[in-house]
């Protein structure tokens, strides 16, 4: 049985047409998108004999016939360049809210009555629960970034606000919480008791159950809105009576005590002062990860306006998550062409950028947090963040001033740069021992980009037969490009490697491909005299293609010989570009002797893909995984037309002759 027909199979009744009639289901951004995506019809219309009524998650039971929808499992991250950003998803329940025990929800039917014994499912489930484990998400993740959290055990009790909905109604609520208060001081007499109340209205005021006058000597108020996975981390036991954070315990390994009736209650993860009878089923943890998130939740990609699989929807929040994190004190951008201005102003959108090349307003605005960010490979010693462009940059070049839609921020050098570590190499080495759902991700991403065929800069180009035989791409590069002058070493023209590649292989069919810059009169690197040493110069050839097409590459420090690593093909290197060194190439040139890790293809392309950049939808400028990236890429032009990018391309032939670049 697959996803959605297990949930169908619980429903009360199956999708149709449903009514918007509350205005607080009404105002969910994409509400109607993703419902319509889940297989409902929905509609603000005259209603109809069989609608369904549209109820808010924690509405009470109806006669009429119901649709509650609440927030998914997973916390939505800031995405301030989208007005208005849809939800990473939405619970769609036919039964009733899973707030309340006293009827059973389609969630609970799910975990009580489905096999859950799909063993692919519950791999992933394993996965997904060690990634959100990881991963730490919480909703307010830049006020909590700066919190500091006890690092020492204690016992954390868990407060709610006052009006939670999933607490029962008052005095029960109260009653019951300060119960839990007074067992957790019985079961632990001698330790410290954190009551993590971050429970605030918008004026601050603490809106929780306890006060200053619940403390003793060994009970501690925290108030601060911290991340509470920095809590779990040093917890020795979590008291809740029925918080939504009681399930984010439990993905940290917690077995935590419920005084409440919440869904994750009674399936033999929790120990229970409140049994709720008809639940008598023991689960595993994937198996309640499996149920909530796989078979129960509503995951919706934005971009495609359909449902996606909770892997997708967490790597769109980890993607958002790194770019609040990132982006919260701002940043002072010098030496930026204009041309750059407006879409860095736009990816890097939590706070305005300020763009001066002014010494002291840089160090002015560094003194007040901001990091100072600059492209390339500038050197000025008050540079936090080097910028370069991505490995999966766009659909046609930089050259024509295509906007990218990835970006790297290096805070240690620079990746081409091989005189001096750089962040990049620091996430290989941490590479090399990848958990299951990081090798699960970047086996997916990597096939996913050879079925596509997708490059870094994906130009129309066209597909050349080539002559039977052992055959050997040579890559040739911009010859004043800043990798060729930093990590190319001695050997650093076109000619030489094309020299150098005959040499090694007389016998064999040398393919020669030139760069698209160099092609294009707009850099330096044309080698007249090419076809005395190739049997083939492929002119405006299909990268990808070429590679697919010949036996193994030749490339100084190209990213094509990144490309062909990994499609399986043997590489040698004459420089040392940021992928040799790690024994997966034949390196010819010095490479950094600190590059002693071995990581597997696997591990370096995650650094390098998953890791390293940030991407960003060229449209809005949101952060978006490089799974989303990765379909931007495969779904058609992007950016400038054709045309303009024909245009700007001759006015940068004009300005490389005027300047003799093309030579």
């Amino acid at each position: 049985m697959n996803i959605d027909d297990l949930h169908s199979s619980v429903q009360a009744h199956q999708p149709g047409r449903v009514l918007l009639s509350n205005p607080s289901i009404a105002r969910i951004p994409k509400i109607k998108q993703i419902l319509s995506a889940a297989g409902w019809t929905p509609h603000r219309k005259t209603p109809e004999r069989d609608d369904a009524l549209a109820l808010i998650e924690v509405a009470p039971p109806q006669d009429e016939k119901g649709l509650w929808i609440g927030a998914a499992f997973i916390p939505d991250q800031p995405c301030p360049q989208v007005v208005r950003p849809a939800p990473l998803g939405i619970t769609i329940d036919t039964r009733g809210s899973v707030h309340n025990a006293d009827h059973p929800s389609d969630l609970e039917l799910i975990l009580a009555t489905t096999p859950l014994d799909n063993a692919a499912i519950l791999q992933r489930a394993r996965n997904l629960a060690e990634h959100l484990r990881m991963l730490q998400l919480c909703k307010n993740p830049v006020q909590a970034a700066d919190i500091e959290t006890p690092k020492v055990p204690f016992v954390l009790v868990l407060d709610q606000p006052q009006n939670d909905p999933c607490l029962p109604p008052e005095p029960q609520a109260t009653d019951q919480l300060r119960e839990m208060l007074v067992l957790a001081h019985e079961a632990h007499p001698h330790a410290d008791i954190i009551v993590f109340t971050p429970n605030q209205d918008e004026n601050g005021a603490i809106t929780g159950h306890f006060e200053g006058a619940d403390s003793s000597p060994n009970v501690t108020l925290f108030t601060q809105p911290a991340n509470p996975w920095h809590l779990f981390e040093f917890a020795t036991a979590v008291y809740t009576v029925s918080s939504p954070l009681g399930f984010d315990a439990i993905l940290a390994g917690h077995k935590p005590h419920v005084f409440g009736r919440p869904w994750y209650a009674g399936w033999g993860l929790t120990q229970d002062h409140t049994p709720i009878a008809r639940r008598s089923r023991s689960l595993t943890r994937a198996q309640l990860v499996a149920g909530a998130m796989y078979y129960y939740c509503k995951w919706f990609d934005p971009n495609t306006k359909s449902l996606c699989s909770p892997e997708s929807a967490l790597a769109r929040a980890d993607a958002r998550h790194r770019a609040a994190m990132e982006d919260r004190h701002g940043y002072v951008a010098s030496n930026m062409l204009f041309w750059k201005r407006r879409h860095l102003r736009r990816f890097f959108g939590s706070h305005a950028i300020t763009f001066t090349n002014s010494d002291s307003k840089i160090q002015n605005m560094r003194n007040q947090g901001a990091r100072h960010m600059t492209w390339g490979a500038r050197t000025d010693a008050t540079v936090d963040l080097r910028v370069e462009d991505g490995f999966l940059r766009s659909r046609g070049l930089g050259a024509a001033l295509v906007r990218p839609l990835s970006l790297i921020c290096d805070d240690l050098g620079q990746y081409f740069d091989p005189t001096h570590a750089s962040r990049l190499e620091a996430l290989v080495h941490q590479s090399c021992t990848l958990a299951p759902h990081a090798k699960q991700r970047i086996d997916a991403l990597i096939n996913r980009l050879i079925h596509l065929r997708l490059s870094k800069y994906n130009v129309e180009s066209q597909t050349i037969t080539l002559p039977k035989g052992y055959k050997v791409l040579v890559a040739g590069q911009v010859e004043n490009d800043a990798s060729i002058l930093l990590a190319a070493g001695s050997l650093c023209t076109n000619l030489g490697l094309l020299q150098a590649a005959r040499a090694a292989h007389p016998q064999a069919v040398i393919v020669f491909k030139p760069h698209p810059d160099v092609e294009a009169r707009l850099r330096r690197g044309k080698v007249e005299n090419a076809t005395e040493y190739a049997d083939v110069v492929a002119h405006d050839a299909d990268p990808i293609a070429l590679i697919e097409a010949c036996d193994e590459v030749w490339t100084m420090t190209s990213l094509i010989g990144f490309e062909a690593l990994i499609r399986g093909k043997p590489v040698t290197c004459t420089g040392a570009p940021f992928y040799a060194g790690w024994g997966l190439t034949t390196d010819l040139g010095t490479v950094p002797a600190r590059r002693g890790a071995r990581p597997s293809v696997l591990g370096l392309a995650h650094a390098a893909l998953i890791d390293y950049p940030r991407y960003f939808d060229p449209a809005t400028g949101a952060a978006i995984s490089v799974e989303d990236a990765v379909e931007l890429l495969a779904s058609g032009p992007m950016g400038r037309s054709k045309w303009a990018q024909n245009a700007l391309s001759k006015l940068r032939q004009f300005r490389a002759r005027f300047l003799g670049l093309d030579r």
